[in-house]
């Protein structure tokens, strides 16, 4: 464990970082976070306080700004120990259409954000990557040993890009860097008060399926239901959005001295979306949907061997698919779903 518990979050205010933050507090830690609000908002900083009972130390920036951002503000004043950087686009098929967007916001803000380590000698980053770069894998569990190819969309490029950069500058900096190979996020805190509220129509299944609940949306479309999987519908590892954030805590907890070390996380299983929309069925809650083409971009299937991280992170997920659909509809106030 850190003497030094002083955390930067880049991105924090977003779905997952928002729930990291509970888990940094609830740890012992103290974060302060930077964001520049392109797909979140200031709101979460009182649900955190809601939840936790703890101010968050919040600056509005961009990771790409010149040397007299918030970033270097953030970096002078105040002992950083480590760095956790989820800052970045993360929209498969909006990727596809702004693919300079995203080239531009995810590898820049992640070399600007290395630079400022350097100069003030912070040496531990966990970095937020995708099992986007593996692509669509020959066969399944993917480990971390699976051949990285090039992805399929201009995002899971930049993910594959982000770790090329960071493996690199660990060699010539010394730095300890952990990359965590997320899976799909679902769920929400168990309070209900912090959950997955995007800007705009939402790219991601669950927020989508929130809308619907919500009556935002007239039905949940699902793209491509003819895919070679057993109803179709397109196979992936969904995890819950709580695990997932203990797993950057507990990356924390082994990052002294690691080098550079991938983690894939994720449930270990794969479902289709059909099977989502099942386990909402299950739990008293009828999804309307209807079929549209795939999207470019999007792959048929994958899921993770997890068996790394519950080695050496010693993390592994605690909470089922239907946990994280009873906790979906377990959200207090929908009609605070879209406050911006």
């Amino acid at each position: 464990m850190h003497n030094n518990k002083n955390i930067l979050v880049t991105g924090g205010l977003g779905y997952i970082g928002s729930h990291t933050l509970v888990k940094l507090i609830e740890r012992g830690y103290t974060p302060y976070v930077i964001d520049n609000l392109s797909n979140s908002n200031t709101d979460i900083i009182n649900k955190v306080k809601e939840i936790t009972g703890e101010e968050v130390f919040f600056l509005q920036g961009d990771l790409r700004d010149s040397e007299n951002s918030n970033l270097y503000y953030i970096f002078k004043n105040f002992e950083i120990d480590s760095v956790i950087h989820f800052a970045a686009f993360k929209s498969v098929s909006e990727s596809t259409k702004a693919p300079l967007d995203y080239y531009d916001n995810n590898l820049n803000s992640t070399i600007q954000l290395l630079q400022a380590m350097k100069i003030y000698g912070v040496k531990n980053i966990v970095f937020s990557s995708s099992c986007t770069v593996y692509g669509q894998p020959d066969s399944y569990p993917v480990n971390e040993l699976t051949p990285i190819k090039q992805a399929e969309s201009p995002y899971g490029e930049t993910k594959r890009m982000c770790e090329q950069i960071l493996e690199s500058s660990q060699k010539s900096d010394d730095l300890n860097v952990v990359v965590l190979r997320y899976f799909n996020p679902i769920g929400v805190h168990e309070s209900g008060i912090l959950h997955e509220s995007p800007k705009g129509i939402p790219d991601g299944l669950m927020p989508y399926i929130i809308g619907v609940i919500n009556g935002e949306y007239p039905f949940l479309r699902i793209f491509g239901d003819d895919y070679n999987t057993k109803d179709g519908t397109a196979i992936r590892d969904y995890i819950d959005v709580n695990d997932l954030a203990d797993a950057h805590v507990k990356s924390l907890d082994i990052i002294d001295g690691i080098g550079f070390e991938t983690f894939n996380i994720g449930s270990g299983s794969g479902y289709t979306v059909m099977e989502v929309v099942e386990s909402f069925r299950d739990n008293g809650t009828d999804i309307a949907f209807k079929m549209f083409p795939r999207r470019d971009g999007d792959i048929e299937s994958i899921y993770g061997d997890i068996s790394k991280a519950e080695k050496i992170l010693n993390w592994s997920p605690e909470k089922s698919l239907n946990d994280s659909v009873k906790s979906v509809l377990n959200i207090k106030s929908w009609m605070k779903y879209h406050q911006c």
